[in-house]
């Protein structure tokens, strides 16, 4: 390596077909995880699920059903996130401190942004079709 290389990191050691093997692993145990330990997760699949449901059959188009779909998929992302810095921030230490509480709020925000975001694409898109819905 070169001198301005950084070394390389001891723990990962999968290469090859080894490596998206492992990565496949690491995503199923993050989302057991998930599933198991954060009531927000699981709170946030189940309006997500039947959304995603809803958004297949309204009566619009591929684009906006897609629209609709996203920024569901992209809070899920987002939560995940957010809990892995809530675990970092907690390994780190338990002890109250002025920068967790700024981490753990700054991930709070991206969740509660990525909700708001949501809303306002399903509002966008439904918001013609009110008139044309059943009553």
């Amino acid at each position: 390596m070169g001198q301005d290389a950084p070394e390389p990191n001891p723990h990962k050691g999968h290469f090859g077909l080894a490596r998206p093997y492992m990565a496949a692993l690491n995503t199923i145990r993050g989302l057991r995880f998930a599933w198991r330990e954060e009531e927000a997760f699981r709170q946030e699949i189940a309006i997500a699920l039947p959304l995603v449901v809803v958004a297949t059959l309204l009566p619009v188009s591929s684009v906006e059903k897609l629209l609709l779909i996203f920024p569901l998929g992209l809070l899920l992302l987002i939560e995940l996130m957010n809990s892995a810095i809530e675990a970092t921030v907690d390994r780190i230490s338990m002890e109250r401190h002025p920068l967790s509480g700024k981490a753990k709020d700054l991930g709070s925000a991206a969740v509660g942004f990525c909700i708001i975001l949501a809303i306002i694409h399903w509002l966008v898109i439904l918001w013609p079709l009110l008139p044309s819905l059943p009553h």
